[in-house]
C-alpha cells in the first residue's frame, strides 16, 4: 500500500497544484506528470491496488448509509402490514428477506432458511416480495399477496419459490390452485391496488437500503447481502439476541 500512497501523492501534486500556494510552474507539471507515468508503467499492479482501495472505500460508504437507513426505517422492515409473516409472530428475532422466485440464489437459500426457523424456533420471518427479475416475477409475486389475503401466503410461496423451470403465467396460477387458493377470489384480488402497493413499497424499501439484487436480509443491525450456509445464520441470529 506504500506505494499506493506515492503515486497518489504524485498524481495530487500534478493535478491539483493551484491549490498550493505557490503553483508549479508547466515545466514542474510536466516533469512530475513524466514521473508519475513512468512509476506506474514500472508499477501496473499499482491500478489494481488503487482500484481495490477505492471499491473498499465505496462499500465502507455503502454500509454506513445503509446502517442508518436501517436504523431509521426500523419499522417499515419489522412492522409493514402489507408484509407477510412466517414462523413465530412473536419471535424475538426477526429475519426480513427480499426474493424473487425466479431467483436461483433464492430458491437455493430458502430451505436454509427454513432449517434454521425451524431448530430455532423462536424466529419471526418477513418476507419482503421483491420481483426484479421480469414481468414473469412481477406476477408470481402479486398471486402470492393475493392468496395471502384468503390466508394462503405459506402454501402459495412455499410452491413457488422450490418451483423447477419457467415461472409464466400458466404454470403460476395452476401452483396456487394446487396449495389450495380459491382461483376465483385470487384472480380478482390480483387486482387489487393494495398488492401494488405493497410490491412499491418493498421496492422504495430496497432503494433505501441500496438493495440491488436477491437474496437480502436483515438480521439484527446486520445486512447479509445472498445466499449464506447455516452456521452463518446461526451466528447472525445469535448476535442480533445479543443485541448486535
Amino acid at each position: 500500500m506504500r506505494r499506493v500512497a506515492v503515486a497518489l501523492i504524485l498524481a495530487a501534486l500534478a493535478f491539483h497544484a493551484p491549490a498550493i500556494a505557490q503553483p508549479f510552474s508547466a515545466d514542474q507539471k510536466k516533469t512530475i506528470e513524466e514521473i508519475v507515468r513512468s512509476y506506474i508503467l514500472k508499477n501496473p499492479e499499482i491500478i489494481r491496488e488503487v482500484i481495490e482501495a477505492l471499491q473498499a472505500k465505496e462499500q465502507q460508504s455503502i454500509d454506513e448509509r445503509r446502517g442508518e437507513a436501517m436504523a431509521k426505517l426500523k419499522g417499515e422492515l419489522l412492522s409493514d402490514p402489507t408484509s407477510p409473516v412466517l414462523g413465530n409472530p412473536a419471535g424475538d428475532v426477526t429475519v426480513v428477506e427480499f426474493f424473487d422466485y425466479r431467483c436461483p440464489y433464492c430458491k437455493r437459500t430458502d430451505p436454509v432458511v427454513d432449517q434454521l426457523v425451524k431448530e430455532d424456533g423462536r424466529i419471526r420471518r418477513v418476507m419482503k416480495e421483491f420481483p426484479i427479475l421480469g414481468p414473469e416475477s412481477h406476477f408470481a409475486s402479486r398471486v402470492a399477496l393475493a392468496a395471502r389475503i384468503q390466508g394462503k401466503y405459506e402454501q402459495v410461496h412455499k410452491l413457488l419459490i422450490t418451483s423447477k423451470g419457467a415461472l409464466d403465467q400458466e404454470t403460476v396460477l395452476k401452483l396456487a390452485k394446487e396449495a389450495g387458493a380459491d382461483m376465483d377470489q385470487l384472480k380478482r384480488d390480483i387486482k387489487s391496488p393494495t398488492i401494488e402497493d405493497a410490491l412499491k413499497r418493498n421496492r422504495d424499501l430496497a432503494g433505501a437500503l441500496e438493495i440491488t439484487g436477491t437474496p437480502a436480509f436483515i438480521i439484527g443491525k446486520e445486512f447479509v447481502p445472498g445466499a449464506a450456509d447455516i452456521d452463518t445464520f446461526r451466528q447472525i441470529v445469535a448476535r442480533a439476541r445479543k443485541g448486535g
